[in-house]
């Protein structure tokens, strides 16, 4: 660690070229590559690039005057596909956490497939005193759901430093009693005050259009009952298991009655909400979650902020 911080101050800072980096430290100027690319991996080193004449730029700061948000647009070429897309979206997001994540914080992790893709790209930063909690739960009728989330959590805990505190109850309950009985346990009502307290929510957004599918869609927790509710609710999408329509709103959703995630009152108590979205099939959810105020920083892609901007909701 110590040999990559030397070596990144002398060539970022001091405009060394490797060769002489390498004389320096008395190494190989192999060994200088490997240790910038370390540096860079780990979070020593972050680099910008702005740009007065860069479309992502532009469109970042529409999509501030237009909805009041900090964006954060990644270029990505038209013609990738959705799930190179995802990856490219995941990996810009995963860089910019390191900004936003101290030491201190309750961070509040929302499992899905974006941030499942996300925690794959966490770059190092020690903290101390920092927790990461579960936002929803993950079992169903086929599995606990405990690997796949633990996994996620896991990879954001190691990253940081963090100790991780799982959510271990059902992602939608059969019945609202059942959740109801449960949530006044104190065990649960430990991980409930953590999610109150959290300074960091992270999440995409779940939605039944997605080209790369929602896992809460494909994944076995909901049927074909559930399926006709969603779609007579006029829902379009979901934060951790919490459904809502176009206008951001959640009343008389039936689901959200049995749902384990945290409403949309608690997640708005939190003063960072990172939101992680990638592709244009996206943007109906997109839409209802910036009505709900549910978005303080949005990563998204290109073309997708550009296709945001022109959007009108029918």
């Amino acid at each position: 660690m110590v040999d990559a911080l030397r070596a990144a101050q002398l060539y970022y800072l001091q405009d060394l070229t490797m060769e002489a980096i390498a004389h320096e430290l008395r190494t190989s100027r192999s060994s200088v590559s490997r240790l910038l690319s370390h540096a860079r991996a780990t979070g020593l080193v972050e680099i910008h690039v702005t740009s007065p004449l860069d479309r992502s730029d532009q469109i970042a700061r529409r999509l501030h005057d237009r909805f009041g948000i900090t964006p954060h647009v990644v270029p990505v070429g038209s013609n990738t596909s959705d799930v190179d897309r995802l990856e490219r979206v995941a990996l810009s997001a995963a860089r910019l956490l390191t900004r936003f994540i101290d030491s201190n914080m309750i961070i509040g992790v929302a499992w899905g497939s974006t941030v499942s893709a996300i925690s794959r790209h966490l770059s190092m930063k020690e903290t101390s005193n920092t927790q990461v909690v579960q936002l929803n739960g993950a079992g169903n009728t086929e599995t606990t759901g405990i690997d796949y989330s633990s996994e996620i959590l896991q990879r954001f805990g190691s990253a940081f430093g963090a100790k991780v505190q799982q959510f271990p109850v059902p992602a939608f309950f059969d019945r609202a009693s059942t959740k109801e009985a449960l949530w006044h346990e104190r065990s649960t009502i430990r991980v409930l005050e953590m999610q109150r307290r959290m300074d960091v929510a992270l999440f995409g957004l779940g939605t039944p259009f997605a080209e790369v599918p929602s896992r809460v869609y494909i994944g076995g927790y909901l049927d074909d009952a559930d399926f006709s509710a969603l779609s007579a609710s006029n829902v379009v999408g979901d934060v951790a298991t919490v459904f809502y329509r176009q206008d951001g709103t959640t009343d008389n959703i039936p689901m959200n009655d049995r749902a384990s995630g945290p409403s949309f009152s608690v997640l708005r108590r939190a003063s960072r909400r990172v939101c992680v979205v990638s592709g244009t099939s996206k943007i109906p959810a997109l839409t209802g979650a910036l009505a709900a105020g549910l978005i303080t920083d949005l990563i998204i892609d290109e073309d997708t902020g550009r296709a945001l901007l022109g959007y009108e909701p029918s």
